[in-house]
């Protein structure tokens, strides 16, 4: 068996789990998701439990086990504690504020850059150079953190950019004086 999938889900306090044929429905104090499971993966819902089977060992259904034990906790995970990534911005006079809920950047360009959320991520902006991004869908914070984090990648010499703030930039040394 799948060594993730086999793992069963643990259902915390005020998290409630509702299963309508391939569709699970997760509420928690954060907010609600919701998740289509693919026909050949079981999900059963027992006590305070969710465990996720599948029917044979084919190389596909190992694949889509582990995969959907994975996608279930990481729902029912940011129900309860929202899933958060952090943004460090790098360079001199590179900066970012909140113009209500959008994000307004100044990072080197000869105009700002606008970034609108989706629904369902906040964005916080505790210092100019950095910037918090908040919600309770996994993949969703990670799309708009590398959404953002493209507008200006950090580049090799000086590490000017939008970096994750525990990414590690290698640096690369710069031309050298003449002879």
């Amino acid at each position: 068996m799948s060594r993730i999938g086999k793992k069963p889900i643990t259902i915390p306090k005020g998290v409630t789990v509702t299963q309508s044929g391939q569709n699970i429905k997760i509420k928690g104090p954060k907010g609600e998701l919701q998740n289509e499971i693919h026909p050949n993966i079981t999900v059963q819902i027992k006590d305070e439990e969710i465990i996720v089977t599948r029917p044979n060992d084919l190389k596909e259904n190992k694949a889509l086990h582990g995969l959907t034990r994975a996608l279930i906790q990481n729902n029912v995970d940011g129900v309860s504690n929202a899933y958060t990534k952090t943004l460090d911005i790098i360079g001199v006079g590179y900066r970012a504020e909140l113009k209500g809920a959008n994000l307004l950047l100044n990072i080197g360009y000869s105009h700002p850059i606008y970034f609108i959320p989706p629904e369902g991520i906040t964005l916080q902006t505790p210092v100019q150079t950095q910037i918090v991004i908040t919600g309770i869908d996994k993949q969703l914070v990670g799309l708009v953190a590398a959404k953002i984090r493209s507008i200006r990648q950090p580049e090799p010499y000086k590490g000017k950019g939008i970096k994750y703030s525990d990414e590690h930039i290698v640096r690369k040394a710069g031309k050298t004086a003449g002879k």
